[in-house]
C-alpha cells in the first residue's frame, strides 16, 4: 500500500512539475529571443537528463561505470520509443526537416561510434573524451545557431516574459519532475521486488523509466498543448546529453569495461527508434506510434530474458 501511494504521489509531481517546466522552457525561450526548439535541444534537454548524469556520475565514482552506461543507453530507448511512441498516439507530429536535421544526424551517429568503440571490450578514458569532443562539437552548432538567430530577431517587436518568472517555473517544474522520478524508481521497486523481480530486471527497466520522466511528461505534455517542436526537441537533445555527455563522463572517471554484445541491443534498437521518428514530408506519421512502442517492448522484452 505504502508503494501504491508513492507512486501516487509521484504521478502527482510529474503532472504539476511538466506543467511548470513546459512553462518555463517557452518564457525563457521568449525572453532570450530564441525558438523554443532550440531551447528544448539545449536548456530543457540539459535539465531533464540531470538525473542520469547524477546515476552515471555516481556509479563510475564507485568504479561501477557500467550502470551509468545501462541507465544512459536504456533511457535513450525509453525516451524515444516510449515517449515518442505515446506523444504519436495524439496524432501526426510537425517535424520541419531543417529545424531537427542537426540533432538527428548527431543522434544517429552516436550510437554507431558508441559500438564502433567497444568493439575491444571497454570503453576508455580516451573513447570518453571521443564522446565529450562530439558533444563540444554539437554544442557549438548550436550556440552559433543561437546568436545568428538573436542578430535577426533583435528587431522583432514580441512581448518578453519575466526572467524571473521564467527561471523559477522551470527549476521548480524541473525539481518536481526529478523528485517524482525518483519516487517512481522507490514505489515501483518496491513493487517489483514483492514480486521476486531481479535487481538487474528492476534497475534496466523501473530505473530507466523513472530517469526518463521528465522527458516523458514533457513530450505529452507539449503534444496535448500543440507545442510539438519543445517536446521533439527535448528528446532528440537528451538522446545526444545522454549519448555523448553521460557516457563520456562516466568512461573518463572509470573505464567501462562490457561485451559489445551486452549493449548491442540497447544500440541498435536505440538507432532503430531515431530512424521511426525520421520526418516524411516535414511530419513525423501517427501510424508509427505502434512501432515504437513495439520497439520499445522489444528491448524490455530482451532484459526481462
Amino acid at each position: 500500500m505504502t508503494d501504491a501511494l508513492v507512486l501516487f504521489v509521484a504521478v502527482v509531481l510529474a503532472a504539476i512539475g511538466g506543467d511548470l517546466f513546459l512553462r518555463g522552457v517557452v518564457q525563457t525561450a521568449a525572453w532570450l529571443r530564441l525558438p523554443p526548439a532550440l531551447i528544448a535541444t539545449t536548456l530543457s534537454a540539459a535539465a531533464t537528463s540531470s538525473p542520469e548524469l547524477s546515476v552515471s556520475v555516481m556509479a563510475a565514482t564507485a568504479a561501477q561505470p557500467g550502470i551509468g552506461l545501462g541507465d544512459a543507453l536504456g533511457s535513450n530507448v525509453v525516451n524515444i520509443g516510449l515517449g515518442m511512441g505515446l506523444g504519436l498516439l495524439f496524432g501526426a507530429l510537425d517535424a520541419p526537416w531543417k529545424d531537427i536535421r542537426r540533432e538527428l544526424i548527431f543522434a544517429l551517429f552516436v550510437p554507431m561510434i558508441t559500438l564502433m568503440l567497444l568493439l575491444d571490450g571497454q570503453l576508455s578514458r580516451a573513447d570518453g573524451a571521443v564522446l565529450l569532443v562530439l558533444f563540444a562539437l554539437w554544442i557549438t552548432l548550436g550556440a552559433r545557431q543561437a546568436m545568428q538567430h538573436r542578430k535577426t530577431s533583435v528587431n522583432e517587436t514580441q512581448t518578453l516574459a519575466s526572467p524571473w518568472r521564467a527561471t523559477l517555473s522551470f527549476l521548480v517544474g524541473l525539481l518536481l519532475l526529478v523528485t517524482a522520478g525518483r519516487l517512481f524508481v522507490s514505489g515501483a521497486s518496491g513493487i517489483a521486488a514483492a514480486l521476486g523481480l531481479s535487481n538487474y530486471v528492476i534497475g534496466a527497466t523501473l530505473v530507466a523509466v523513472g530517469t526518463s520522466l521528465p522527458e516523458l511528461v514533457t513530450v505529452l505534455l507539449s503534444r496535448r498543448r500543440g507545442q510539438h517542436d519543445i517536446g521533439l526537441g527535448t528528446v532528440l537533445g537528451s538522446n545526444l546529453f545522454n549519448g555523448l555527455v553521460i557516457v563520456g563522463t562516466a568512461a573518463s572517471i572509470h573505464p567501462i569495461v562490457v561485451s559489445p554484445l551486452d549493449v548491442a541491443p540497447a544500440l541498435i534498437i536505440g538507432l532503430l527508434t531515431l530512424l521511426l521518428i525520421l520526418p516524411r514530408k516535414d511530419r513525423i506519421p501517427q501510424e508509427r506510434a505502434w512501432l515504437l512502442i513495439g520497439a520499445y517492448a522489444v528491448f524490455a522484452g530482451l532484459t526481462l530474458a
